[in-house]
């Protein structure tokens, strides 16, 4: 069973930038999919993007697109996610999670990692 790890979660100021990082503990080989998600206090996971690891193809949440951008290390295994101009809505634990094709809905998934808590706040 692969672990997944999420890091580089933190307390930010509005407007700043963070990278999230989600190290697999295999090689994903085949056709995966790895996506983010969050999740805020009472609130349902939420999808935040995804890729195709092989094909690098990426998706996004339609409200996020343009300020969050999805990448992965395709020879390793690697997944990252660049936040700009994070707002107080951005806070919540964000989970990193595979699957073997592409979907947005978490209930679909049964890899996640722990999760790492992003905290936008001035």
């Amino acid at each position: 069973q692969v672990v997944l790890k999420e890091t580089g979660g933190g307390l930010v100021q509005p407007g700043d930038s963070l990278t999230l990082s989600c190290e697999a503990s295999d090689h994903p080989f085949g056709a995966y999919f790895m996506a983010w998600f969050r999740q805020s206090p009472g609130k349902e996971r939420k999808f935040v993007a995804c890729i195709g690891w092989y094909s690098g193809n990426t998706y996004y949440a339609d409200s996020l697109e343009g300020r969050f951008t999805i990448s992965r290390d395709s020879s390793g295994n690697s997944m990252y996610l660049q936040m700009t101009s994070l707002g107080p809505e951005d806070t919540g634990t964000y989970y990193c999670a595979r699957i073997r094709y592409h979907s947005e809905n978490p209930a679909d998934y049964n890899t996640w990692g722990q999760g790492t808590q992003v905290t936008v706040s001035s």
